[in-house]
């Protein structure tokens, strides 16, 4: 039984070609929207494809750490400036805040009283 064993320097020769293919594409794309996805989501995935193909030609799975390498490095060269802001988040003001504490405070509250009422008058039904 014979097996098909990766042949990464086959794959790694491929690879420039996707990633001079998504260059030539990202051309089309102002630089100024690089980090947004929807600008250029065929290309990129024209590019995966393309990575994809090729290590399957050489008889390698993908992703594989020397793929996975090589689109970061893809990354890095086209979205090292795209930084996720990060959410801040604030307190609600005090009174919404005393609010959605006393809620459910005083609705426990109230079960435990209708709770206890109940199962004293059970006697008496």
């Amino acid at each position: 039984q014979q097996t098909n064993l990766c042949n990464e320097s086959l794959m790694l020769e491929k690879f420039p070609a996707c990633g001079k293919s998504f260059e030539e594409m990202m051309k089309k794309v102002d630089s100024r929207k690089w980090c947004n996805l929807t600008e250029f989501i065929m290309y990129y995935d024209n590019f995966t494809q393309c990575t994809e193909r090729e290590a399957n030609n050489a008889s390698c799975f993908w992703p594989n750490p020397l793929a996975e390498g090589f689109i970061t490095g893809i990354h890095k060269q086209f979205f090292s400036n795209c930084t996720s802001e990060k959410v801040h988040w604030e307190d609600p003001p005090d009174e919404i805040l005393i609010t959605l504490i006393l809620i459910p405070v005083m609705l426990t509250c109230a079960m435990i009283t209708l709770v206890v009422w109940c199962s004293k008058r059970s006697d008496i039904l």
